[in-house]
């Protein structure tokens, strides 16, 4: 080793005789003789006997390397140290190697042994140093040492050894791919880890090493999609990433059967949480009426990616919302894609980096999927202290999301943006006038209108800039816009960029019979400044000149002679031979050929209009979030999102096989939680059906459960714990048990059906239904679906089983039970009082159900529309009846009470056009032909209010006059109810915690107190259905937003000092917000 040259300079090479020699010692570096004094005494500290100094002298050292400096040639001197009795010197040591071992091999090579027994230490943090410290130096002569080790660390106790095994993978990989199959026995290894610290690192190796063999992956593919919620961010995008492409292998497409479904863009954003809770089973419906295909019923594997993605919608790290993001948007059927709308929003509040590459990927999904980001058209207006590309990113997207709806709003905010000081911006925005005006006819003309204004502009840019938009919207109908062509002509004298010039002349050749008095002049002019143009403007300039010499030859014959003459000694060849080959076609000669007889259908064809698309418009081929999608080119390792099949593969590759003491032991347990409930039981009525009646059954339900994933058998277990707690609050009551003995009888009868049905459904292979996880999940599902009480009775088969009724129903059935739901948007008394008694036996209150869900609340009384006197006699009044309205299940129901108190009837009234923030929309009442004096009328509307309380404004007419009104609704009726039991209440008001509950405390007056008053109130002034309660001083109510289905929860937890405290749990922040203060102004009134 010899010193740096730089510092023998600097030292003169060598000392003299009584000097002590610098610059030869290869652990000396620096250039001045203060660095390395400081190096020598860092060199002593790790030389001396005393751990203390050697910890040190690391930490100097690794802060050194933290803060960029060189510490190369301390590498002798660390290297020692490697075999430190000391574990935090030793750690320190393995940090400074894993950074300098690649550059200094042949000093690392010789402590290799050392590495080899740090594989070894009883220390995992040294173990996993180690390995890394070996896996670090790329020698080709250590590969098989690098190989052993990786195998020992994957069987290594630790799992952040393991991890750091995964790590090592493809660096030993990009060493010698000749070890490729030894590496992917060590990744099928470990990709069966249950850790979550090792997951995302063997993904990651997968993808280096082996993406082709998808087969890895078939038996993990349930624990990964359980695993993901708590893996690390890093990891969670890899594995994220991964799993979209073996979707993409192994599952049919959701959207095959999309052009045959009627389901317009709106619907299916609106739509989107409704249609996930449904789940499978409603897609097989929707798509059962399908003749022409085989009907699409989504595989349970595909639910369960999606399910267990969607939560990490919430996470904090931005690619990580971003990979879920594209996740849904490639695997999603087409009304749940909606769900990634909001969190893409939330993005763009982060730095200007991330907003980047959010609205890339938010500008090739707006294309496709318009509606999604509809109603978060605010959110992409531009601010002034956004950087340029953001600011042009987001006139794409707003251009994406115009429509015939919006474009006033946006046609407004781009009308600010021109008077931008950014002049690339400007140029962009005009561009995007000019798109919209292609795309919405019906605003064409005043968008032609409005760029013909800026042609007055003083900025030379934006008159150019609109030149050139204006010359592709006068393709599309150039007959009607003569005197804008006229205008623009008069221009030529003013502009002078090229781009602007070389327009107008194509505009006035091609329309030259338009304008033929103003065309040969402006060719004179163009002649006059020919040598001086730029080549586009040239080459324009001999296109109009043969255009007229076509059209007008005796006016311009000589001027287009000229132009041809100038052309034909131009410095640029494009030129040159563009005069030449016009010259032959135009003018004839002798020797022209056949052409010169077609030079008029050549030069004059009728064009078509150019289209304007946006730039995004193909990058969708390439997956979402990924570089070659941000770049729209291939980048390198780029692996290309596979097609879906036509068939799907056999889902049955997936099913993992669970030893057979796994199972006994499963069932043996199951067998203990339920015995002691049952056996208090025992002395009245005999041993229970369920253990005794059918043992075949339970033992196929069973076995089925076992095979499932590991979160299917936690989340069974934790069902019967959660059966246990109900099990002691059974045991609690027993006075109350025998009275209600005759009603769960009846109700056991019932349920009879259900099981039956559960049984049935644990038969399909593979699917989760088995499990008493998705068993609660299924019956959340169907609460959505309408079911009548009668027809839920009509099912039960004639059995002898049927007999035996001597069971008694402990509370635990409460979650096998099925109750027929009342819909969001239903009335409340589709219920029979029949089935409201059956009900009230399954509460552990003795206060009656029916009054509190069946009988109809009516919510806030009749509110003024239109005065008599401003409406010359003629009153409205509206109320929200709380009834589904029949146009569209999303939309508030109003009646709408006109009466006449004047002397003349009154004409003609109906809806005139309303003017309606983004998102709202009504549905117009039938025209009411005449209202006589003193004669009233009542009409039914409907209006979507998008789950805000804004004011829908629109205006009432009469044959003779317009009254410009407005509705606004009280956030208590942009709900409906929704029945469903206390354990569902309990599981979904788990989901809606931290940002998505709202909390107030308050005191109840002595005249709201009672239980009556007290759910009167609530319901009054909120459209909420009431749900069963185990104890008295507590009030639960639940319904459903009606625009986007999400879940309201209401629970008032009551004191008897008349204390109180209100919880509210929903996604819609705002809507739970404002629900929380109306509930209380109306408890404490």
């Amino acid at each position: 080793m010899s010193a740096a040259p730089a510092y023998s300079e600097d030292k003169g090479g060598s000392a003299g005789p009584g000097e002590p020699e610098y610059g030869h010692d290869p652990a000396s570096g620096g250039i001045f003789s203060s660095d390395y004094k400081r190096h020598d005494d860092l060199k002593e500290m790790l030389d001396t006997n005393k751990d203390s100094l050697k910890l040190e002298a690391m930490k100097r050292i690794v802060a050194m390397i933290a803060r960029g400096k060189n510490a190369s040639d301390l590498f002798p001197a660390v290297v020692k140290n490697v075999a430190c009795k000391n574990i935090e010197v030793k750690k320190l040591v393995y940090v400074y190697l894993v950074r300098y071992a690649e550059e200094q091999q042949d000093l690392a090579l010789l402590s290799i042994s050392t590495f080899q027994r740090g594989l070894k230490d009883p220390n995992q943090l040294i173990r996993a140093s180690a390995l890394r410290v070996l896996s670090s130096i790329r020698v080709p002569i250590i590969v098989p040492i690098m190989m052993l080790a990786i195998k020992e660390a994957a069987s290594d106790m630790s799992p952040y050894v393991r991890k750091t095994a995964a790590h090592a993978i493809p660096k030993l990989y990009s060493l010698d791919s000749d070890q490729k199959d030894q590496l992917i026995e060590v990744i099928e290894k470990l990709l069966a880890d249950k850790t979550t610290l090792v997951a995302g690192s063997v993904v990651m190796a997968f993808e280096e090493v082996c993406p082709e063999r998808i087969d890895l992956i078939h038996k993990n593919y349930r624990k990964l999609c359980n695993l993901l919620i708590d893996v690390e961010e890093w990891g969670q995008v890899v594995i994220i990433s991964m799993l979209t492409r073996y979707a993409r292998t192994q599952f049919l497409s959701p959207t095959q059967n999309e052009s045959l479904l009627e389901e317009n863009t709106e619907k299916a954003f609106y739509g989107s949480e409704e249609d996930e809770a449904k789940g499978p089973g409603s897609e097989a419906a929707a798509s059962s009426a399908l003749p022409a295909r085989k009907p699409y019923v989504m595989d349970p594997d595909h639910r369960l990616l999606l399910r267990n993605t969607k939560p990490l919608l919430q996470s904090r790290s931005a690619a990580v919302v971003m990979a879920v993001a594209q996740l849904y948007f490639h695997l999603a059927p087409k009304a749940e894609v909606g769900v990634i709308a909001k969190a893409l929003v939330r993005l763009l509040r982060s730095h200007s980096e991330v907003q980047y590459v959010v609205l890339q990927n938010v500008a090739t999904m707006s294309i496709k999927r318009r509606g999604m980001f509809e109603p978060y058209l605010k959110s992409f207006y531009i601010r002034s202290t956004d950087p340029t590309q953001i600011k042009i990113l987001k006139l794409e997207v707003l251009t994406n999301l115009a429509n015939e709806t919006n474009i006033p709003t946006v046609l407004r905010e781009f009308q600010t943006y021109i008077r931008s000081m950014d002049k690339d911006f400007v140029a962009a925005t005009i561009q995007a006038i000019g798109r919209c005006a292609t795309n919405i006819g019906r605003v064409r003309d005043t968008c032609l209108n409005g760029l013909v204004q800026l042609l007055s502009n003083r900025d030379e840019l934006v008159v150019a800039e609109s030149v050139v938009v204006i010359k592709k919207l006068l393709q599309m109908q150039p007959a009607q816009h003569g005197e804008i062509i006229k205008h623009l002509a008069k221009l030529t004298d003013n502009i002078q960029v090229p781009m602007a010039r070389a327009s107008i002349l194509w505009l006035i050749g091609e329309y030259c019979e338009h304008v033929p008095r103003i065309a040969p002049d402006v060719l004179r002019k163009m002649a006059k400044s020919f040598t001086a143009e730029e080549d586009i403007v040239k080459l324009q300039v001999i296109n109009l000149a043969a255009k007229l010499y076509l059209t007008n030859s005796k006016q311009t014959k000589l001027l287009t002679q000229y132009v041809l003459s100038l052309a034909k000694y131009d410095q640029n060849y494009d030129i040159r031979d563009r005069a030449r080959f016009t010259r032959q076609l135009i003018v004839p000669s002798e020797q022209g050929g056949a052409l010169s007889r077609h030079a008029k259908k050549l030069f004059l064809a009728p064009k078509p209009a150019p289209v304007l698309e946006s730039s995004f418009k193909d990058r969708d081929h390439f997956q979402l979030g990924s570089l070659s999608h941000l770049l729209n080119a291939k980048a390198t390792g780029y692996q290309e999102l596979p097609d879906w099949p036509e068939e799907a593969p056999d889902p049955s590759v997936r099913n993992v096989e669970v030893p057979e003491w796994t199972k006994c032991s499963n069932r043996e347990k199951r067998k203990e939680k339920e015995k002691p409930f049952y056996s208090d039981s025992e002395g009245e009525s005999g041993p229970t059906e369920s253990a005794d009646s059918d043992p075949e059954s339970e033992s196929e339900s069973d076995s089925k459960s076992s095979s499932e994933s590991g979160s299917g058998e936690s989340s069974s277990e934790s069902d019967n714990k959660d059966q246990d707690e109900d099990g002691e609050k059974g045991r609690s009551s027993e006075s109350e048990h025998s009275e209600e003995e005759g009603k769960k009888r009846k109700m056991k009868k019932r349920k009879k059906v259900p099981e039956g049905q559960e049984g049935g459904s644990s038969s399909d292979e593979g699917s989760d239904s088995s499990s008493s996880s998705s068993e609660s999940e299924m019956t959340s599902e169907t609460e959505e679906e309408q079911v009548e009480p009668a027809s839920w009775r009509k099912k039960t088969p004639p059995s002898s089983k049927s007999a035996p009724a001597a069971k008694e129903i402990s509370l635990l059935d409460l979650e096998d039970f099925t109750p027929p739901s009342v819909q969001p948007v239903s009335p409340p008394t589709v219920v029979s009082t029949s089935l409201a008694a059956d009900l009230e036996g399954l509460t552990l209150t003795d206060s009656p159900l029916v009054p509190s869900l069946l009988s109809p609340v009516l919510g806030v009384g009749r509110q003024e529309l239109l005065h008599r006197v401003a409406g010359e006699g003629l009153a409205v009044d509206y109320t929200f009846s709380r009834q589904p309205f029949s146009g569209d299940p999303h939309m508030v129901s109003v009646h709408i009470h006109f009466s006449n108190s004047s002397d003349t009837p009154i004409k003609g009234l109906h809806v005139g056009a309303p003017k309606l923030p983004a998102g709202i929309s009504i549905q117009e009442f039938p025209e009411i032909e005449s209202l006589a004096p003193g004669e009233s009328a009542t009409a039914v509307m409907g209006i979507n209010f998008c789950d805000s309380t804004q004011a829908a404004n629109f205006q009432l007419c009469t044959q003779t006059r317009q009254f410009y009104v407005s509705i606004q609704p009280p956030v208590g009726e942009l709900m409906a109810p929704v029945f469903m039991s206390e354990n569902e209440f309990k599981k979904e008001q788990g989901k809606l915690t931290g940002m998505n509950e709202i909390t107030e405390k308050l005191t109840l007056p002595d005249t709201c107190r009672s239980d009556h008053v007290v759910v009167q109130k609530v319901t009054a002034t909120a459209n909420l259905g009431r749900v069963p309660c185990g104890t008295s001083d507590e009030y639960r109510f639940a319904g459903r937003t009606l625009t986007s289905g999400s879940l309201v929860l209401l629970t008032l937890d009551t004191q008897p000092t008349g204390a109180a405290q209100l919880t509210v749990n929903s996604e819609k922040m705002v809507i739970g917000t404002m629900l929380v203060k109306d509930v209380v102004q109306a408890l404490t009134q």
